[in-house]
């Protein structure tokens, strides 16, 4: 309830003075009440106020029947009737609880729920109670214990809850604001503003959520979406308490007088059918709580807070005769309820006292109330004490039953051993990753066992119990029913640990020992990288993307394309998807179908990865069809006039994806409806079958291809829907066709697993091997079949397992538009000649070129792989052999496999997910030329973004036609980021800092200056960059970016997009410049660009010392040219020209690389100075601001001053 307006007597029971009682008699406490109630050393009545003598309680009206004492001198601030048993709980304004049981108020239980706050609210849950304070939520049993304790944030002033169901709970109080908490998870799940602050009272009906605020306003909401649907401002002051019954609303308050407020002895009513008030209420009390207390009539009970109760009829007239008076102990009523069973009234008052009016001499709270659970009463004390000091003291007092049988101590001891139990072998996962010092190990916990408890195991009941060597290699470990299925390491989810390095000295070439490109899974919704890795490998689809340019700021093709670069100029070193990912993240549809994943779902494996990466390939395929299709002439970037493989038609996926269709649609009154379609992939749909019979791949995917099916269709004839056959029969076959295989339950996983079981055994049995009825092989069976008479080596017995996927497949198109599919082998080709003669004939064969697979891991979620046939022209690239091969990708794992196991699915941890064959000689019909769309003219002047920049804010010149970068050319460059996404890092035991996830950054302002020619030192691009997503931290003093410096609205910068600048950049990369900068391999990385070793002169490693410490820009620049720069923040045009006057002070010094042992003298001479100085560059007594500093090297200063000077002037 709200307490404005209340007595101001009531400013002395503040909480703070009840922290500690005094075991004394409050003075405002009436002597007379506590004549039998004992009081313990600590001051707080343990004993409730008994009932001196039998109270006469005449039926239907109410009296008093009980008086209690719960805390002596407390004010009680809260009384709450259970719900589900029969107790009163009662709170404190010390932040006490205490519950009494049944009509004889009988203390139940009683402990603190806060140790400052007062108890605001109580609800009573089926297997517990919740408390509200100020800003905390506590669950607890009603025997005390806690449940869940949530904290609000301090800020929060919370006053009223309301249960709306089972399981959700609505929060309001002083600020703007009303929480809902989901009590399952325990979080927060939803916050509704509320247009008027001070929530203090909440009421809930089949048609609306009832809100009372301290303004004087009741606001009615909508039980979806909590939108107000009408307003009642009820008094002018402030509200004390209000009910909700049928289609009436009452109220009471206070209202504005002069001398400020006063209670408004009017109770309002309104009429919620017409939602308008009607005749108010006169009562002859002060209202300061109501409540319905319906019986045969809408009875409203009014109580004032000095005792005064009246009934009435809310559309009648007040009684006087109708009043009964309540005796508190204190001066006070705080607190009012009304049991369920309207049998009850509850008050408490400021003197802690608790009172019982009820109806009859045994009321019941509840309609329906369940047993309450007691304490079992101690019977130790009925014993007698045993004093073990006195020798003759018989130990018959010992009570035990009587027997007459032999008892187990009397057991022989001849008929005894010794039988120590075998210590169980240690679990893989522990000796797999045990660190030793010395001669002990340290090793993280697997979690595989509760802790400190072994499951005990007989000999003789399991077997396995010695069997070391049936230790799985999964990560899981041995578990009480282990696992018989084990995730090769290679398999496993792969992450990346940082060190206060970051990435520099992570071992990624440990994981890929190959020259192809892996990519790294930190980045959010990087599940993809698997996918992207089979797109790259298709030789059409690469060629086909990097071709592609065009104007949208987001184009996924385009970006693809880029991060396809990156993959052709890596040799080995991993890339990052993050462009290609943000630009995903701005697509709408991409969020519409659920792709975009949160991090913690993305962590916690909470999503199935089988099911997303099929929709995201159906997804990918559509919006690189949309993109091709939408291809115009660019103007902004003239070069990008076409690619080799466009045409004025479709585009060139649904060239390479698209399988032209006829939808046929057959009425049962004979009208038939024909539609011609395309689609870019197809699912796999299984047979219902359950009697274990032998199915083809072929068979399985002809019939999802010329799917049949009844359904439900409109029928032009019939002008009605009616029962229909539909059929799809093909007109034309794609060149890749794409599969997903839609295995999302065990249905699917069973059939794929009955399927290779039935193929393995006819493989065998074709090689002339007999198999066992059983499903596993016997010891003998395996050695017979390994031998030379079974003729099929153990190698190859292995290669047969799980397999039911075929390498190749053969399609023919019928005369009759039918279509004939079959597995295809080697063999066949032999007996029907090659696949490209017979393509003339309508006969195509597919190569199996990529299966991506989920991997089932419960310790880490699960993760997706893939297996890929990488091509010739790859390997001729990369490593100047022409041949193919298999690799398992994993993330930024590349690993050469053996073509069977790219198509073994053991169901029970790695289960396909899509398949990708394609045509036999497929590039051969392609034009695989890649011409690089990007010209000079990105180079060239743009218009900002920002629509308040003015010329007097212009910080760089572009580049003229006549100074337009060669090869060689030096170009220095800084680039300046901000946070996105803070870093995510633990403590670790022994105090270390380990980082679980490094933070987002976001490149935000780059900045290129001339390195030759009379306008050395002259910025050509100094670009901020615009970004749409949510900046964490700007980074002010490292980078110079303030707020609104990237928002187009008011920025006074060079805005442009982050395409527009890395286009800049990647020309300058193709032509062959030189970057000279300071810590360029973090800038190129963030920025997402694969740039040449040769190509790149970082500061940091020139003056770098092997095993030393790096060292910053500021101290170099201080030590070696005698400037102070980054005084106040950084600044990348000072710090790009101050890096290139560096490097020509570094030829200076080692004469252009010749001299060596020179140039090591005076690193050793700066080193020896850093030490000194810490690494810090001494204060000038007058400090002026770097950008005030003229540029020193080694030229003359005065010309470039004045050219610099220029560019200000424009």
């Amino acid at each position: 309830m709200n307490f404005e307006g209340l007595d101001p007597g009531l400013a002395e029971y503040a909480p703070a003075m009840h922290s500690a009682l005094d075991p004394v008699l409050d003075a405002h406490l009436n002597p007379s009440l506590l004549q039998n109630v004992e009081l313990d050393p600590e001051g707080v009545a343990l004993e409730a106020l008994p009932v001196q003598e039998s109270v006469h309680i005449m039926e239907g009206v109410y009296s008093e029947l009980h008086s209690v004492v719960a805390e002596v001198g407390v004010p009680v601030s809260v009384s709450h009737f259970d719900l589900h048993e029969e107790m009163l709980w009662v709170g404190s304004h010390g932040g006490h609880a205490t519950s009494f049981f049944g009509p004889a108020l009988e203390r139940y239980s009683s402990f603190q729920v806060n140790g400052s706050d007062d108890i605001r609210q109580i609800q009573s849950l089926e297997n517990g109670i919740l408390f509200l304070t100020k800003n905390n939520l506590k669950y607890m049993a009603r025997g005390g214990l806690i449940i869940f304790d949530y904290l609000l944030d301090e800020s929060e002033d919370m006053h009223s809850l309301l249960l709306t169901d089972s399981s959700t709970l609505l929060v309001g109080g002083l600020q703007n604001h009303i929480l809902e908490i989901d009590l399952n998870t325990v979080q927060e799940t939803q916050k509704y503003a509320v247009e008027t602050p001070g929530v203090t009272i909440m009421r809930q009906t089949n048609r609306f959520f009832f809100c009372g605020h301290t303004s004087g306003k009741v606001s009615l909401r909508d039980l979806r979406t909590f939108k107000v649907e009408h307003e009642f401002d009820a008094f002018s002051g402030s509200l004390s308490d209000f009910d909700v019954h049928g289609n009436l609303l009452a109220a009471c308050g206070f209202s504005s007088r002069l001398t400020g407020l006063a209670c408004d002895r009017f109770l309002k009513v309104y009429d919620l059918r017409m939602m308008r008030a009607i005749t108010p209420l006169q009562v002859h009390v002060d209202p300061a709580f109501l409540r319905f207390i319906p019986t045969y009539t809408s009875r409203l009970a009014i109580i004032s807070q000095s005792g005064q109760c009246q009934f009435c009829e809310p559309t009648g007239l007040a009684n006087p005769a109708d009043i009964f008076h309540v005796n508190p102990v204190g001066p006070l009523l705080m607190t009012f309820d009304v049991s369920a069973s309207k049998q009850a009234l509850a008050f408490g008052d400021s003197e802690g006292c608790v009172h019982l009016w009820t109806d009859s001499p045994e009321p019941s709270f509840n309609p329906f109330s369940r047993e309450t659970e007691f304490a079992l009463p101690c019977l130790v004390d009925s014993l007698p004490p045993l004093d073990w000091s006195q020798d003759l003291l018989p130990l018959s007092l010992i009570p035990v039953p009587l027997t007459t049988d032999t008892l187990l101590s009397d057991w022989p001891a001849a008929n005894s051993a010794p039988a120590p139990r075998r210590a169980p072998p240690v679990d893989a996962e522990i000796l797999r990753t045990m660190k030793k010092v010395g001669f002990i190990g340290y090793a993280p916990n697997p979690r595989t066992r509760l802790r400190n408890q072994i499951p005990y195991r007989l000999k003789e009941s399991d077997s396995e119990f010695d069997n070391f060597s049936q230790v799985t290699e999964s990560p899981i470990g041995r578990e009480e029913e282990p696992h018989l299925h084990m995730v090769s390491k290679k398999y496993r989810k792969v992450t990346i640990k940082y060190s206060k390095l970051g990435l520099e000295d992570f071992d990624f070439k440990h994981y890929n020992k190959t020259l192809f490109a892996g990519l790294e899974p930190h980045i959010p919704n990087a599940y993809c990288n698997c996918m992207i890795q089979v797109l790259y490998f298709l030789e059409p689809v690469r060629c086909l993307i990097q071709n592609h340019l065009c104007q949208k700021e987001f184009c996924l093709a385009c970006e693809l394309g880029f991060l396809f670069h990156m993959l052709d100029l890596s040799r080995g070193d991993p890339c990052q998807g993050s462009n290609f990912l943000r630009a995903f993240r701005t697509i709408p549809e991409a969020s519409a179908l659920g792709l975009i994943l949160a991090d913690s779902d993305e962590a916690s494996g909470k999503g199935n990865l089988a099911r997303l990466i099929q929709r995201w390939n159906r997804f990918i395929l559509t919006q690189l069809h949309q993109d091709m299709q939408e291809l115009e002439v660019p103007q902004a970037y003239r070069g990008a006039g076409g690619s080799s493989f466009c045409s004025s038609g479709d585009s060139v996926i649904g060239q390479l994806f698209s399988c032209e269709m006829e939808n046929c649609s057959l009425c049962r009154c004979g009208s038939e409806t024909v539609r011609a379609s395309s689609t870019l992939l197809f699912t796999l749909s299984y047979p219902e079958d359950k009697t274990g019979k032998n199915w083809d791949f072929a068979q399985v995917l002809k019939r999802s291809i010329c799917l049949e099916q009844n359904t439900q269709a409109w029928c032009d004839n019939c002008e009605k829907y009616q029962p229909t056959i539909q059929t799809r029969n093909i007109r034309h076959l794609p060149d890749i066709l794409v599969i997903n295989c839609e295995v999302n339950s065990l249905k699917e996983a069973d059939f794929w697993r009955m399927q290779a079981e039935v193929a393995f055994k006819m493989a065998i049995k074709k090689h002339g091997g007999e198999i066992s009825k059983n499903k596993e092989f016997a010891l003998a069976d395996w050695k017979e079949l390994g031998s030379p008479e079974g003729m099929l080596m153990c190698s190859s017995i292995e290669e047969l397992k799980n397999v039911w996927l075929p390498f190749s497949i053969r399609m023919k198109m019928t005369k009759n538009k039918g279509l004939d599919v079959c597995n295809w082998t080697d063999g066949d080709e032999i007996q029907w000649g090659p696949a490209r003669a017979e393509e003339e004939h309508g006969v195509f064969v597919y190569d199996l070129m990529a299966t991506v697979v989920h991997i089932l891991d419960s310790r880490t979620g699960g993760s997706l792989v893939a297996h890929i046939k990488v091509g010739e022209t790859y390997h001729q690239r990369k490593e100047g052999v022409t041949h193919q091969q298999w690799y398992l990708f994993n993330d930024f794992l590349i690993e050469p496999i053996d073509k069977h196991e790219a198509v073994q699915f053991d169901m029970n941890w790695k289960v396909p997910a899509i398949l990708y064959y394609v045509k036999r000689n497929l590039n051969s019909k392609y034009n695989l030329n890649i011409k690089n769309p990007i010209e000079a003219s990105v180079l060239l002047a743009e218009a900002s973004l920002a629509r308040k920049q003015r010329k007097t804010h212009t910080t760089f010149i572009p580049l003229m036609l006549n100074e337009m970068p060669q090869v060689g050319d030096l170009v220095g460059l800084d680039a300046e980021f901000v946070t996105l996404n803070e870093e995510e890092a633990e403590l670790r035991s022994d105090g270390t800092k380990s980082t679980i996830k490094p933070s987002q950054m976001s490149v935000a302002r780059i900045t290129c200056v001339r390195g030759q020619g009379p306008n050395e030192g002259i910025p050509f691009i100094d670009d901020y960059i615009s970004t749409q997503e949510q900046v964490v931290d700007y980074l002010t003093q490292y980078s110079g970016i303030k707020p609104g410096d990237l928002d187009a609205k008011i920025s006074s910068k060079h805005l442009t997009t982050l395409k527009s600048t890395y286009l800049k950049l990647r020309f300058l990369i193709d032509i062959g410049v030189k970057f000279v900068g300071h810590g360029l391999q973090k800038d190129f990385r963030v920025i997402n660009l694969m740039v040449p070793k040769d190509q790149v002169l970082d500061t940091v490693y020139l003056f770098h010392m092997p095993r030393k410490r790096m060292i910053s820009l500021r101290f170099l620049a201080w030590y070696f040219l005698d400037l102070k720069i980054q005084g106040e923040t950084h600044d990348s045009i000072e710090d790009a020209r101050t890096a290139l006057q560096l490097y020509r002070k570094y030829l200076e010094l080692s004469k252009n690389g010749t001299e060596p042992e020179s140039f090591h003298k005076v690193l050793k001479g700066l080193y020896e100075k850093g030490r000194k100085m810490d690494w810090k560059v001494p204060e000038p007594e007058g400090q002026t601001s770097p950008k005030s500093k003229a540029w020193i090297g080694t030229r003359e200063t005065g010309q470039d001053a004045a050219v610099f000077s220029s560019v200000l002037a424009l």
